[in-house]
């Protein structure tokens, strides 16, 4: 009985909750770019313009240079109806993999849904999924952003974070020049220096190929092969066409100098 009074009156257990990324102990931060960045299908979440009820739709999904997340989208899907009502929607990246699915990172990022006529924003989908070439330019079908407002993260096993917008995008103030230029440089490495970009997806991990880019921002670059992706990081973050021109030459040499090396 003494033991059940104690209990009473012992102050309730407070629920734990996603830490911001300044106090989670893990790069919350750069996993949860990573998986912006990585993941091309995820579930958009929308709401019914008649009773506001959740209906949630599966997508293929890619970024702009900062990282917003993109769709394409039918006009006669439910989904684009109900964004057209509200705008109101999330989407959620999950890398997936072998056994228990909750231990595998994921992110919802909540926001507000526009249609974009940015030229740049097809071209970056269309390179993340080169089938869609077919029918992006099909009259009922439109390019969407998704403007983050928060994003959650839940990186495995005690590992959750809230992040900003300012945390989940980049901020590409003074990469003009390098935003520009984009096109003309995947283009460029493609054509001539696809035993580069096969380097780049090995050193983060990856498979061998064959690898293609499919963009570039400040922080790093994305690659495909077949449904695979790659998410290869530069030694620090370049902002100016010259600066990435010796990032790439200098990880070039470091994985040719790493495969040279002998075994030990």
């Amino acid at each position: 009985m003494a033991e059940a009074d104690n209990n009473a009156g012992s102050a309730p257990r407070r629920q734990a909750a996603p830490l911001p990324t300044a106090e989670a102990p893990f790069d919350a931060i750069g996993l949860a770019r990573h998986l912006l960045r990585s993941i091309r299908s995820g579930a958009l979440a929308t709401l019914d313009p008649e009773d506001g009820t959740p209906f949630v739709s599966l997508v293929t999904l890619a970024t702009d240079v900062d990282g917003t997340p993109l769709m394409l989208l039918s006009r006669l899907s439910a989904h684009t109806r109900n964004l057209l009502a509200d705008s109101r929607a999330s989407l959620l990246f999950t890398a997936g993999g072998k056994g228990d699915p909750l231990a595998h990172p994921r992110l919802t990022v909540t926001g507000r849904v526009t249609q974009t006529a940015e030229p740049r924003a097809r071209a970056r989908f269309v390179a993340r999924h080169p089938k869609s070439k077919l029918y992006a330019d099909f009259p009922d079908f439109g390019f969407f952003a998704l403007e983050p407002k928060a994003g959650h993260l839940n990186g495995g096993f005690a590992k959750a974070a809230v992040l900003t917008p300012a945390e989940l995008r980049l901020d590409i103030t003074g990469a003009e020049g390098l935003v520009a230029g984009e096109a003309g440089a995947v283009d460029y490495m493609n054509a001539d220096h696809a035993d580069a970009l096969a380097l780049y997806a090995q050193g983060a991990g990856a498979e061998p190929g064959p690898w293609r880019l499919t963009g570039l921002d400040p922080e790093g670059l994305d690659l495909l092969t077949g449904d695979r992706t790659a998410r290869v990081l530069y030694p620090e973050p370049v902002r100016e066409m010259g600066a990435l021109r010796k990032a790439l030459v200098a990880m070039a040499a470091r994985a040719r100098a790493g495969e040279a090396a002998p075994a030990d």
